[in-house]
């Protein structure tokens, strides 16, 4: 299958992969399945019977995924992972099934993690040295890199 959409996280972050039915009217979500997998074998959630079954569940998502019921019926069928990990970067199939009509739709989202990005910069060596070591001077020059270190973190966010 081809993929519908690309999704980006970074380690520890929150995502929703995106998964919609399209038809106007609402869900019969007691007569439907829903799976959320990683191939054929890895169950990410499962809701069947207007409820989360979630018996089969990977382990390494337990307590991680979560469905947005009150949105369901109207199509929204998105999952949302917590605590993002970097193993779990894969396609996710998004598979919708009705109970009676044997209706199957199915959409294909990539999740791509990144390790989290890191601000903190180690102080560079002329920094160090300035600082002499065993003088009365060192509590002053301590206190004053900590204030110049919180004043580059907020600069740093604002660029990215």
């Amino acid at each position: 299958g081809q993929l519908d959409t690309t999704c980006h996280a970074f380690v520890g972050e929150t995502v929703v992969l995106p998964c919609t039915t399209t038809p106007p009217g609402e869900l019969a979500l007691s007569k439907s399945m829903l799976y959320w997998q990683i191939g054929t074998k890895q169950l990410v959630h499962f809701f069947q019977n207007g409820q989360d079954s979630l018996e089969g569940q990977d382990e390494k998502f337990h307590n991680r995924t979560s469905l947005f019921p009150d949105q369901m019926k109207h199509g929204n069928l998105s999952l949302k992972i917590s605590n993002v990990q970097l193993g779990d970067d894969a396609e996710y199939s998004c598979i919708y099934r009705q109970t009676e009509s044997h209706q199957t739709k199915k959409s294909t989202i990539k999740l791509n993690v990144s390790a989290a990005p890191r601000i903190e910069e180690p102080p560079s060596p002329s920094e160090q040295n300035q600082i002499p070591s065993g003088s009365p001077m060192d509590v002053p020059s301590l206190a004053v890199l900590p204030l110049s270190f919180l004043l580059l973190v907020p600069l740093g966010l604002w660029h990215l």
